[in-house]
């Protein structure tokens, strides 16, 4: 009987670690998300408003973020096919469909596959926009990877938002 309860107990704290998010948010950069997951490292900030984080292993999920700034009459329709085209030269690109996506911020999320060293890998660009400025959240990994990370890139997108300062 205290096997069972001591592997409940076990089972319910690691439910409850599961459920745990730590807000991410730096000096240099005027935007927080949370962090659905310990497993996600800050690996680089820069002043420039670019943020890189990994999930583990760079290539089980890989996120870099980017602010621009556009005019605010520039479509969104636009900004995407920018970033097409910085990603269509890479090997066996397919282009995915693309969605609309809301959370703190809106936008749109632009899904492509690509081919490297042999295997196949996944971008999941979710493009946000605030005024004149874009936020673009630069998901890639192994295809298979990034699938099963899926709600937390998804969770990060939601919970993005600009800093009042």
């Amino acid at each position: 009987m205290k096997t069972i309860g001591f592997a409940l107990l076990m089972f319910v704290c690691a439910f409850a670690a599961m459920g745990q998010s730590t807000t991410f948010s730096d000096p240099n950069v005027d935007f927080t998300f949370q962090i659905p997951d310990a497993k996600w490292k800050v690996v680089k900030t820069a002043s420039a408003g670019r943020v890189e984080m990994v999930y583990g292993d760079r290539n089980d999920g890989h996120l870099e973020i980017r602010k621009s700034t556009v005019a605010a009459s520039t479509p969104m329709a636009d900004i995407i096919r920018d970033q097409e085209d910085k990603v269509q030269f890479k090997p066996s690109y397919v282009a995915g469909k693309q969605e609309h996506f809301n959370g703190k911020l809106s936008g749109t999320v632009f899904n492509f596959e690509y081919v490297e060293s042999g295997r196949a890998k996944t971008g999941r660009y979710y493009i946000l926009r605030s005024g004149d400025s874009v936020y673009i959240l630069r998901f890639s990994g192994y295809q298979d990877s990034l699938r099963s990370i899926r709600p937390l890139t998804d969770s990060i997108a939601r919970t993005f938002e600009i800093q009042s300062r």
